[in-house]
């Protein structure tokens, strides 16, 4: 017997208004979390970013399943090209306007970070910084956390450090941007703080491709340390080769650095020039930590035997974790408010580097810097760890010029 037409249309807007409520319901509980990441993908610098990226993806390919129930996580990822703050600003623009990201992330240069920073803060997104090692980057940025590093960080010790090792005169030679500034600013300080002098400063441009010339004017000046730093990467391999052919590497002077000098995957390309280099830096991946040695082994299990992580890669672990730890702190209801509130006060004590937390009043990660000793191991080049420093913020913040 066929129902009436009263009932049957009362049975199809229950149907539809069972099925809408549903929906929404399903709606609702899918807690979808989008995380933009800008990163160089792109170009003679794709290395570097490849590296804060695999950093990242590890972390989510082993923990990214642990998360509130009904909830996702969405990488959204675009290429900077490189040192282009226009193009890194455009970007982010797009992230916040078009694609609603809930958090931002990646920042592998300083003067790209910068520029997206700022809309950061304008739209009250939580921004992590994974690679770029600015100290302005945190200054008067109330949304910006970092999982990185600074230049003052490391060479501000390194400046200490060779001060009291006896070294009278010293020669710098950084890359010619922000980084490379810092660089200069905090060992020049440290270091005559201590009792030295600084007897020549060079900045290479960034364009540069043969530092010949640069390395001649030191060779002549006769330091007793030359102080480097340059972005990493092939770039620090170039460095390395200069010195040798120079006749700087294995002589009098003592070549010292930020850990981006002596980078752990650049080792292998860079013959015996490194021998004997000194440096700072947060991250070896020869260390015996077994937190550190579970890292590399799961980093080699995923990337290959022959592939290996450095700072840049650890910067991208924890900075993802970061972002995650997050997200389960507020139960997969992510708010601007809440993130930041977590991210202000997130800490791993069992990081691949050792112990490590945000410094809520400045967002800059709070860790130990190891004195390196550049030396071969089984075979291999390996960045050994010799000395461990008090775990610290960013010294520019006490030390460095007024912002």
């Amino acid at each position: 017997m066929e129902k009436p037409r009263f009932l049957r249309s009362g049975i199809n807007r229950l149907l539809v208004s069972f099925c809408i409520a549903g929906f929404a319901s399903l709606q609702a509980s899918a807690e979808v979390v989008k995380v933009g990441m800008i990163l160089t993908y792109s170009g003679p610098d794709t290395s570097l970013g490849q590296l804060i990226d695999r950093g990242a993806n590890l972390y989510i390919k082993l923990h990214g399943k642990d998360l509130p129930p009904g909830t996702k996580v969405e990488i959204i990822r675009r290429d900077d090209t490189g040192v282009n703050p226009a193009v890194a600003k455009r970007l982010a623009q797009e992230l916040i306007m078009r694609d609603h990201v809930d958090i931002l992330t990646g920042g592998q240069w300083t003067p790209n970070t910068m520029a997206i920073e700022t809309l950061a803060n304008q739209a009250k997104i939580p921004y992590v910084v994974m690679g770029a090692g600015g100290s302005k980057i945190t200054a008067n940025a109330p949304y910006v956390i970092r999982t990185s590093f600074t230049l003052w960080q490391s060479c501000y010790p390194l400046g200490q450090w060779a001060a009291k090792k006896g070294y009278k005169t010293a020669y710098t030679l950084v890359s010619d941007f922000a980084p490379g500034h810092d660089a200069e600013a905090a060992f020049t300080k440290a270091f005559t703080d201590g009792g030295g002098k600084v007897i020549g400063s060079v900045r290479i441009p960034m364009q540069a491709t043969d530092y010949l010339p640069y390395m001649l004017k030191v060779k002549e000046a006769k330091p007793d340390v030359l102080f480097l730093f340059n972005p990493g990467g092939p770039v620090a391999t170039a460095y390395m080769k200069a010195l040798a052919n120079i006749g700087i590497s294995g002589s009098k002077i003592q070549v010292i650095g930020s850990g981006d000098i002596t980078t752990d995957e650049e080792l292998p390309n860079m013959g015996r020039a490194p021998v004997g280099v000194i440096t700072v830096d947060h991250y070896s991946a020869a260390a015996t930590r077994k937190a550190n040695q579970e890292f590399v082994a799961a980093w080699k299990k995923a990337y290959g035997a022959n592939s290996t992580p450095n700072f840049f890669s650890v910067g991208g672990w924890d900075g993802m974790e970061a972002i995650y730890d997050a997200i389960r702190a507020q139960k997969g209801k992510v708010t601007a408010a809440g993130t930041l509130a977590a991210l202000r006060h997130w800490s791993d004590p069992n990081a691949p580097q050792g112990a490590i937390s945000i410094d809520p009043k400045t967002g800059d990660l709070i860790q130990h810097e190891y004195v390196r000793r550049t030396e071969e191991q089984n075979g291999h080049l390996a960045n050994v760890e010799i000395e461990t420093l008090p775990a610290t913020g960013d010294p520019e913040k006490q030390f460095g010029p007024k912002h």
